[in-house]
């Protein structure tokens, strides 16, 4: 059982970017937690290419975490 849970999925006719993306996930704050993110997408690989465009894609997201006792 999570603390805090967080889910979206977002959908791009045509999506394209002008430089690599940077991306961090971080849970700043006191305490001992257990988290995890991932995301599931479709037509969009892990690394993109600049410049590249990208038809029908398609991400969802989860992020959770807990404190842990």
């Amino acid at each position: 059982m999570e603390d805090v849970s967080f889910r979206s999925t977002v959908h791009a006719e045509r999506l394209r970017f002008t430089r690599e993306p940077r991306t961090a996930v971080r849970f700043p704050g006191t305490g001992k937690r257990e988290s995890t993110s991932h995301s599931d997408r479709t037509h969009l690989p892990d690394r993109v290419t600049p410049g590249q465009e990208y038809s029908d894609v398609t991400v969802a997201y989860r992020l959770a975490t807990r404190l842990t006792r």
